[in-house]
């Protein structure tokens, strides 16, 4: 048997592959903090979890159309209106299984082989495997701490070939947490439609900034005006002269704690829906009829409060991570402005990263994730740490990379 050349070159996702490293400690009875995935350990807000149970006991499960149910996709749109003060039409809101295969389809509509896609270095290294699956080669453009990890419309421009078709933009980004700048993301995106091309903004921690304030009202999702700006973190939908070339990714995974319910969705140009759902129906079906039943739960009040209130812990969390770090003498090049991650330099202590991690895990049994799994440029020195855990666990696996740290001194 043969495989494909798709599936042999693609490279091993680290992040998982120290996952698996800490489960064998486990194994052996070693006490392993993990700081490497980006899994928030709040989980489903209180009401989804009532409308899941609710929903089972009188279980009528059909296929729901490839789009979404018409009631989460009209859900959806609303929170757009509310959260951020952005109209969008339902009909441009298409549910998916994750974000992941919001990001599927949108390849698979966009892309061909021979196609070029431009994203920066560091990114997540999924986003790209998608791309590459269907034929498209990616440039990873090297971008600076000055501009906090993310693209320029400069150097989309200086990157742009004959052959490219778009650029792909995570904000706020995974690994660094950072976002980009807005005026800096438009003229991105009016560079792209000159060029007859794509934008895909990546915007599935929007919702989790690391601000301090915390917004929480009882009539949070009946009421018109927004729950609480940070002029940081805007989505791109806001801008609507991009509307026909913008594509935006998002998911129930981060803000609302729903990983393992593979539930996403992605606001596409309306042109561009009837293609999506002849893709959907072919690749998927649908998304997970009990996943979205669920999921309608989300934008109730009480919902939206458990999630502010889950942020605002995650913003405590940050500082306690962003000052310890600062006192064990590791760098941030960039301060992330939300998500749930550190992008550490850790060029001065000699290490490459894959030399860290492996250290510090077998060591010290705390597992991070080496930069090697976000690109190329520099990759050797950062690592990437997730705060997405209890700060009883997020205390003690800080402890011990200080240990460590002072070993390397």
């Amino acid at each position: 048997m043969k495989f494909a050349s798709r599936a042999t070159a693609i490279s091993p996702f680290l992040a998982m592959a120290y996952g698996e490293k800490a489960t064998a400690l486990e194994q052996q009875g070693k006490d392993v903090i993990r700081l490497n995935l980006g899994e928030p350990d709040f989980g489903a807000p209180a009401t989804v979890l009532a409308a899941m149970k609710e929903s089972l006991s009188a279980p009528d499960f059909p296929y729901t159309s490839a789009l979404g149910m018409p009631e989460l996709r009209e859900a959806i749109a609303r929170f757009y209106e509310v959260k951020h003060g952005v109209a969008v039409s339902p009909s441009r809101v298409v549910v998916t299984a994750g974000a992941s295969g919001a990001l599927l389809l949108a390849s698979a509509a966009l892309v061909e082989s021979g196609d070029n896609v431009i994203l920066g270095d560091p990114s997540y290294p999924c986003n790209r495997r998608f791309l590459n699956a269907f034929g498209a080669e990616v440039t990873l453009v090297p971008t600076r701490s000055e501009d906090n990890f993310q693209l320029t419309a400069t150097s989309v421009a200086d990157n742009w070939k004959h052959n490219t078709k778009g650029v792909l933009i995570a904000t706020p980004a995974n690994p660094t947490g950072t976002v980009i700048d807005v005026e800096e993301l438009i003229k991105i995106g009016e560079y792209c439609k000159s060029k007859g091309g794509f934008l895909i903004v990546d915007e599935i921690y929007l919702d989790l900034s690391l601000s301090a304030n915390l917004d929480i009202r009882d009539d949070a999702f009946a009421s018109q005006s927004t729950l609480g700006t940070n002029t940081k973190l805007q989505t791109v939908l806001a801008n609507t002269q991009l509307e026909e070339t913008v594509v935006v990714i998002n998911s129930f995974s981060k803000y609302f704690g729903m990983t393992g319910w593979r539930l996403g969705w992605c606001v596409v140009p309306e042109a561009m829906t009837p293609i999506v759902e002849k893709l959907a129906q072919n690749l998927f079906i649908c998304p997970s009829t009990l996943s979205q039943k669920a999921a309608l739960a989300c934008f109730t009040p009480e919902a939206l409060a458990q999630c502010e209130q889950n942020r605002h812990t995650l913003a405590k969390r940050a500082s306690l991570v962003f000052n310890a770090l600062e006192n064990m003498g590791l760098g941030l090049d960039a301060k992330p402005d939300g998500a749930f991650y550190a992008y550490i330099n850790i060029k001065h202590t000699g290490l490459s990263a894959i030399e860290f991690c492996d250290a510090l895990l077998s060591q010290h049994h705390v597992a991070l994730t080496p930069g090697n799994d976000f690109g190329e440029h520099n990759a050797n020195h950062y690592v990437r740490l997730s705060f997405a855990t209890s700060i009883e666990r997020l205390k003690e696996g800080l402890s011990r990379l200080a240990e460590f740290v002072a070993s390397l001194n």
